[in-house]
């Protein structure tokens, strides 16, 4: 089973090319959606963010806003959310795995937003960027409810930039030229990935270094690699 990590900074397009796969017949772990399922009512996170954050909660799920409210810009509260969130992430991406696996599926998804800034790649046999020119991702994200031209710069400075994840991702996906354009780019990629042979699921259980030069991962420079 290969393993694709997806990724990319807010206003991509992301989880609009995570639909793309799935459409296309390639089962998608969505870790955003995983959050909001331990954040809902009755969601496993919900009495142990409370206990870490007093008044966060209504109705027996995570008030989001004031959760974020009570977390964002401030780094030392953030890494005590992330401690209560991602080991429970990562349970259920194991179990996503281990199910694909039992199914004998030859190629998966991981849609991670913070692939790269929490060196999700280890995880990953090959890693795909979407990606979209800065007055693109700009116009998108700005047009969201209750956002501001602060907050996107805050948000920005916690993720990796753009350029940084397009050199170090093994494939780019364009999503700045219609959907029609980067569906093209998602089937190619089915295509080429679909019967590669893929080395990090089941895990060994001793720590794995991505080699330089895996036969799945291509230097930024390869002919054969997805760009714009």
């Amino acid at each position: 089973m290969f393993i694709l990590g997806l990724t990319g900074s807010i206003g991509m397009g992301k989880s609009e090319t995570a639909k793309m796969f799935r459409r296309l017949g390639i089962p998608v772990f969505d870790a955003d959606a995983e959050v909001h399922k331990l954040l809902a009512p009755g969601g496993r996170a919900v009495p142990l963010i409370e206990k870490a954050f007093p008044g966060v909660t209504k109705d027996g799920a995570v008030d989001r806003p004031a959760l974020g409210a009570r977390v964002f810009g401030k780094p030392a509260e953030l890494r005590r959310l992330e401690a209560i969130i991602h080991p429970m992430v990562g349970r259920g991406q194991r179990a996503f795995l281990a199910a694909a696996r039992r199914r004998r599926l030859p190629l998966v998804v991981l849609d991670i937003p913070l692939l790269f800034e929490g060196r999700g790649e280890d995880r990953c046999d090959a890693t795909a960027v979407v990606s979209a020119p800065y007055p693109i991702q700009r116009q998108r994200v700005l047009a969201r409810p209750n956002m501001s031209e602060e907050k996107f710069r805050d948000i920005l400075k916690q993720q990796v930039p753009d350029v940084v994840k397009r050199q170090r991702a093994d494939f780019v996906l364009p999503t700045g030229q219609g959907r029609h354009h980067t569906l093209r780019h998602v089937r190619r990629l089915i295509t080429m990935l679909r019967n590669r042979i893929g080395h990090t699921w089941p895990p060994s259980g001793r720590p794995r270094r991505r080699p330089s030069r895996h036969p799945c991962r291509r230097p930024v420079h390869a002919r054969n690699r997805i760009r714009h």
